[in-house]
């Protein structure tokens, strides 16, 4: 099962195992890490579950999408490594991302 770390913006670190196939963002809400809301599911149509990835996990994940690419242009603090978590699958070869929470969801 892979590990995720998510790291609120004061420093916490949450370490949480999660399940192949599902989203960051499940793992997240399924673990009870703070800042991350995800308010619609994970439908990407909310931005509550935006996240910084470590840079260096840019190239492990897909690229943003449209749908994506335009919540992530209405949120607040964004960075050119702004995800939305509920638009990350998690797999094997995710085991150790790193997942920055910005001050604004907290």
């Amino acid at each position: 099962m892979p590990k995720i770390v998510f790291i609120e913006h004061n420093g916490t670190e949450h370490i949480v195992d999660a399940v192949v196939g599902r989203s960051v963002m499940q793992a997240a809400v399924e673990n009870f890490v703070p800042g991350i809301v995800a308010d619609c599911g994970g439908s990407c149509a909310c931005g509550t579950c935006h996240g910084f990835v470590d840079d260096r996990w840019r190239a492990a994940i897909p690229a943003v999408q449209a749908d994506e690419q335009s919540l992530l242009e209405g949120l607040l603090d964004t960075q050119s490594n702004s995800r939305l978590t509920c638009q990350i699958e998690i797999t094997p070869s995710l085991d150790g991302l790193v997942v920055r929470l910005p001050q604004s969801q907290f």
